[in-house]
């Protein structure tokens, strides 16, 4: 007779910072990609990869045993969350603050949430100022388009 445990496993909460669902190029266990590749993959220059690095928005990547910098896909995921803080304009200080957070752990996840909250605020302040820009760009294309019309008619 085989016995069957049915326990529910509870894995920790999973940081949607380091795993966005995106598509790798290689998959877990196989994902290891040269400093060249990350740059070709997320669009950044190398420079820019080991400021990162340096300024500690980046965890210490992995190195080879010649001291190459080996980036796995959680790297690549990182990256491309830190590639949406950017695109929020969110300071890179604040952006660094808050890779230190993510290094300290589940204990800040409370400190993280506020700072994701206050970002979230901020980009749907600027996207209400730029619907309400849009409006006013539609309502001048509309006004000139009608004018022409008008002139053209005359």
């Amino acid at each position: 007779m085989t016995v069957i445990d049915s326990t529910p496993v509870t894995l920790p909460p999973v940081d949607a910072c380091v795993s966005a669902g995106a598509t790798h190029p290689r998959p877990d266990g196989q994902d290891r990609y040269t400093i060249s590749e990350v740059a070709e993959f997320t669009g950044l220059r190398a420079h820019t990869l080991r400021w990162y690095e340096q300024i500690g928005l980046m965890p210490q990547v992995e190195r080879s045993h010649t001291g190459q910098r080996r980036f796995d896909n959680r790297d690549l995921d990182w990256l491309v969350f830190v590639g949406r803080l950017r695109l929020t304009g969110m300071p890179v200080a604040d952006m660094v603050r808050f890779a230190e957070l993510v290094r300290q752990g589940e204990v800040t996840f409370g400190e993280r949430q506020e700072i994701l909250e206050q970002t979230r605020h901020e980009v749907a302040a600027r996207i209400a100022e730029l619907q309400d820009t849009l409006a006013v760009l539609d309502a001048k294309i509309n006004f000139y388009a009608g004018a022409r019309q008008a002139s053209e008619g005359a």
